[in-house]
């Protein structure tokens, strides 16, 4: 990529001005409104003389101003935090606390305000955004400067934020839109999972580097089977992302194939393990299209691999693989020691090379725990466990840690299992993933000792704790099941056992 990479998004105003980017909700804004909209705000936030290079907090929804925000911070030497509005405020204090960002762009209400920071609210960015004015693309993000911060859950309750640079953005938009995934020249691009999650940046900057139209569903759309469907008809997509937990909802819809979607042939799969069952199922729906299986952490910028699942892949492979490692990237597979394993047997990945990341802000501990470097290029110790077959091919087995994936969501053990244990009627708990046939964590389950209580039952027991527990968690953290116990298993060493509960829960 030769120009910048918001030069390129820009000058689509002048050539493409009236060409659709963003349709969401039943309305649609053009490369014209884009450009406009984020000059407008980048030129006010260079009136705010912030700290260049110092993060700003991007807080709300899938409405258009989000990716205004976005641009414009990026504009204005900003790296941007996205915050989805279904956060918890306990989880924005936290996110400001460790981010330390000079100012917050809310294009919804806040949930809490924060303080010693600006703040540019719904109405005035209203207002900002339709100001005309000149503005020339001196000082953005660029190089090794953080782009943006995808906050993910830690552990003892604590996020850490991923920070991604704008070259590790150019290696992962060159390669989406380069010859491996077939794409449409006009690219009309599904936009499903919330901007908090970095899956959604495998759609948001190749559709706009290729200026084609994103295709926007709200959660309140895909929450509701019967209102999502009548929102997919709709849409003339063309390319579909999204974790393969949202695709089975859609494979529960009989109309969901070839001959409703018929412009349908591309399907880029990243956030969570594939199944062979679900992808199975989507080939014999849309025999003629193109599905791809990617993997990657936040940490190495959305996906570093690739294989497209052919009929002869799904033949070969009962657990389907996870492909080959992208260009500028490389990947080895280590023992408990750190050396190489070279003869095909499963241990850790590691990976490095131009899309990972420089590392978690503000947080050197982990920094030094997660982070390395193999000759000059950054490497990450991604603790998933794998094969490398001779050719390169990776095969994926689970984590090495307690980290597990639920609906595409990232989620540590850990972090759940702490924020469960201070919910005022907990005494202790531990939660640990319960895995379906298809090897996938189908929920969380909870094992709880609780507290001296007044409830009668354990089913209002229950309805107190989520009830708590959504004032501090996202929802796709709270366990889905609690079971009430007298104690909890402890190892040798005195701590509670998890890996015994996770072998009780799924021998059940």
């Amino acid at each position: 990529m030769s120009k910048h990479l918001i030069q390129v998004i820009d000058d689509y105003a002048e050539t493409k001005g009236d060409q659709v980017a963003y349709a969401y909700d039943g309305e649609q804004y053009t490369y014209t409104e884009l450009k406009a909209y984020s000059d407008a705000l980048a030129e006010h936030i260079d009136a705010m003389n912030l700290p260049l290079g110092q993060p700003i907090i991007i807080f709300g929804g899938k409405s258009f101003s989000m990716i205004v925000a976005f641009l414009a911070a990026v504009k204005s030497g900003h790296a941007y935090i996205p915050v989805d509005i279904n956060s918890p405020k306990e989880r924005l204090e936290m996110i400001n606390q460790i981010a330390k960002p000079v100012a917050v762009i809310a294009t919804e209400e806040l949930p809490t305000q924060l303080a010693d920071i600006p703040e540019i609210n719904a109405k005035q960015l209203e207002q900002i955004c339709l100001e005309k004015v000149d503005y020339h693309l001196t000082h953005p993000i660029t190089g090794d400067q953080t782009y943006y911060i995808i906050f993910t859950s830690g552990t003892t309750g604590i996020p850490k934020g991923v920070e991604i640079s704008y070259n590790n953005l150019i290696s992962f938009v060159d390669w989406i839109v380069g010859d491996e995934f077939k794409l449409p020249a006009d690219l009309q691009m599904l936009q499903q999972p919330a901007y908090s999650f970095d899956l959604s940046v495998m759609s948001l900057y190749p559709t706009l580097y290729q200026g084609g139209t994103l295709h926007v569903l709200s959660k309140k759309t895909t929450d509701n089977f019967i209102v999502l469907f009548t929102a997919l008809r709709t849409m003339p997509i063309n390319v579909w992302v999204s974790t393969p937990s949202f695709v089975d909802i859609c494979l529960l819809e009989p109309t969901f194939d070839e001959a409703h979607y018929p412009k349908l042939q591309n399907f880029l799969f990243c956030g969570e393990e594939l199944t062979h069952k679900t992808a199975a199922a989507l080939k014999k729906r849309f025999p003629d299209a193109h599905i791809f299986n990617t993997y990657g952490p936040t940490e190495s910028t959305v996906a570093i691999t690739e294989i497209e699942i052919t009929n002869e892949v799904l033949d070969e492979y009962e657990r389907l693989p996870i492909g080959y490692v992208k260009p500028a990237m490389n990947a080895r597979v280590v023992d408990e020691n750190g050396s190489y394993i070279t003869d095909g047997k499963k241990g850790e990945l590691v990976i490095y090379g131009a899309n990972v990341s420089k590392g978690y802000i503000n947080n050197p501990e982990k920094n030094a725990k997660a982070f390395f470097k193999i000759g000059d290029q950054q490497a990450y110790r991604t603790g998933d466990i794998v094969t490398m077959a001779p050719d390169g091919l990776l095969r994926y087995f689970g984590r090495k840690d307690f980290q597990i994936k639920l609906n595409g969501f990232r989620i540590e053990l850990e972090d759940v299992s702490a924020l469960v244990s201070k919910e005022e009627h907990v005494k202790q708990a531990v939660v640990v993933p319960k895995y379906n046939s298809q090897h996938t964590v189908s929920m969380l389950i909870a094992y709880v000792v609780p507290a001296v209580h007044h409830f009668k039952t354990n089913l209002e027991l229950t309805a107190a704790i989520k009830k708590n527990l959504a004032g501090d968690m996202m929802n796709y953290m709270i366990p889905q099941k609690i079971v009430y116990q007298k104690s909890l298993p402890l190892s040798s060493n005195g701590k509670v056992d998890i890996k015994a509960v996770i072998t009780a829960v799924n021998s059940q």
